[in-house]
């Protein structure tokens, strides 16, 4: 593994591309360390813990009209409901989560269908907010010194977890999870009205390493302008970060084990056809009235499955009780054309849907999958698990006064119980999470 080369031979590496390489596993690898640092009791919260998941039926699916796709995407929302009004808010009635689950299936040619849903067993607890902070007001996406780390490492951009992140042709992330779907923010396709531009002949794009020279495409395919820009941006900033690495690293010896040898292959978009979309009826402004973030999700289908590696769905835990609270992302920030961003930082206050938090990230991100990395119950083996979908820049309503945050959509026992039954069909595979 890569993993444990990184750790073998980080003794003997010499060239600063590589420390950076270690660097950033080391940190992928730091949340038991966080936690020690946290006080956080190793043994009771580094594993995770089944759920039992709420029973989700499908009922009668009915036609609807076809969509006009004339919205524009919008990068920030506004007039939600923020902090302090999810304490106000009454717990749910399960008539209400019936009809807020329900939801809308809009196919390639542009029809588009209502399925009804009934939930069976659903505690209706909601999780109290973990922290009453009161934060300075800001006025970035990215919150003072930016922390994100671009990955032009050819050997992380297509290895787990990060050959897991994909780019919307709308501009938005998103992220496997299964060989055949893509979860990501619901405002990247729908503005809570009508589905977006370009939403109806949507592609999705997967990195991949590709032949220098080799520029043969699929029968049939065509890239779009914004594919060829996006293209055209990557390899000029690897050009620019392999010259840059270049002049640093200047006559050093080259170290063993590490070291990547000169290849031609490069990376590049693997474009593919949106077959469905899927959006819970929760984020239609008909039924919730506003916008809801609660439900900024959706999932596409794709047309031809992938054979990358993707990475399952967890429900998300409090967190109190994550490794120093800290949740981890990578998306394609479009202030960093065409390079794959990751980041992680903690979560600063949280509702029984929402994570808020200041991970630095900018419009591109959104719709990236936030996950974290814990041990599988009694096994020594960790694994990465999906637990929020980044939904994007907000101001909320904080003790009176108006805080902003980056905000994530938190997969609740429901949630995983919905996408579950996305994926699957049915709900027959949807019973722990």
């Amino acid at each position: 593994m890569l993993e444990e080369k990184c750790f073998k031979k980080q003794s003997t590496v010499r060239r600063p591309r590589d420390k950076m390489g270690c660097i950033l596993l080391l940190l992928l690898l730091s949340a038991p360390v966080l936690s020690l640092i946290n006080g956080i009791n190793e043994e009771q919260n580094l594993s995770w813990r089944l759920t039992k998941v709420p029973q989700m039926v499908k009922g009668k699916t009915l036609s609807l009209e076809s969509p006009k796709f004339e919205a524009s995407a919008k990068l920030e929302l506004s007039g939600v409901c923020g902090i302090e009004c999810q304490r106000r808010l009454p717990g749910p009635h399960l008539s209400d989560l019936n009809e807020l689950f329900s939801y809308e299936t809009v196919f390639e040619n542009g029809t588009r269908t209502l399925t009804e849903v009934n939930i069976l067993a659903a505690e209706l607890n909601p999780v109290p907010n973990a922290t009453t902070e009161v934060l300075s007001r800001r006025k970035r996406q990215v919150y003072g010194t930016d922390s994100r780390f671009s990955i032009s490492d050819t050997r992380f951009l297509t290895n787990f977890p990060f050959n897991t992140a994909v780019k919307l042709s709308t501009g938005c992330s998103g992220i496997l999870i299964s060989p055949k779907h893509v979860l990501t923010a619901a405002h990247c396709v729908h503005d809570g009205e009508d589905y977006i531009r370009g939403s109806k002949k949507l592609r999705v794009g997967l990195l991949k390493l590709k032949s220098k020279g080799s520029s043969k495409k699929r029968k049939g395919s065509r890239r779009s302008k914004r594919e060829e820009l996006d293209l055209k941006a990557y390899h000029t900033d690897a050009k620019q970060s392999r010259r840059g690495a270049s002049r640093r690293a200047g006559r050093r010896q080259k170290a063993p084990g590490l070291s990547e040898k000169k290849s031609e292959r490069q990376p590049s978009f693997q474009w593919t056809r949106v077959k469905s979309t899927q959006i819970p009826q929760g984020w239609l402004r008909g039924v919730a009235g506003d916008v809801a973030v609660d439900y900024d999700y959706a999932v596409l289908e794709l047309k031809r499955p992938h054979k990358k590696k993707y990475m399952d769905l967890g429900i998300s835990p409090d967190s109190k009780t994550m490794p120093g609270s800290m949740i981890h992302f990578s998306g394609f920030d479009a202030d960093r054309s065409g390079q794959l961003v990751y980041r992680f930082c903690s979560v600063s206050d949280e509702s029984s849907d929402l994570f808020y938090q200041h991970c630095d990230a900018e419009s591109g991100s959104t719709g990236s999958g936030i996950y974290l990395r814990l041990k599988e119950g009694n096994k020594k083996k960790w694994k990465r698990k999906i637990i929020a979908i980044y939904s994007g820049h907000q101001w909320v309503d904080v003790n009176g006064e108006q805080q902003d945050y980056n905000v994530a959509v938190r997969i609740t026992p429901l949630k995983y119980a919905q996408i579950c039954l996305w994926i699957h069909g049915t709900d027959e595979n949807c019973v722990q999470g």
